[in-house]
């Protein structure tokens, strides 16, 4: 599985709790906003993550 930012923005519009987190990476840690996003993936998605499952399922519905 790979970083895909499309991918990402797709499931963070559906998943209010990744919005917030978003913006608290972006406050706490004055990252832009790719960078934030980016994160998140490696924390929140990648290597069994907890929203794991949901951005497989968006790779496999844009095939």
């Amino acid at each position: 599985m790979k970083y895909i930012r499309s991918q990402m923005k797709r499931l963070m519009k559906d998943e209010k709790a990744l919005q917030d987190r978003l913006k608290k990476l972006m406050d706490e840690q004055g990252l832009e906003r790719s960078f934030a996003m980016k994160a998140l993936y490696h924390s929140e998605v990648a290597d069994g993550g907890k929203y794991q499952a949901k951005y497989q399922a968006l790779d496999e519905q844009g095939k």
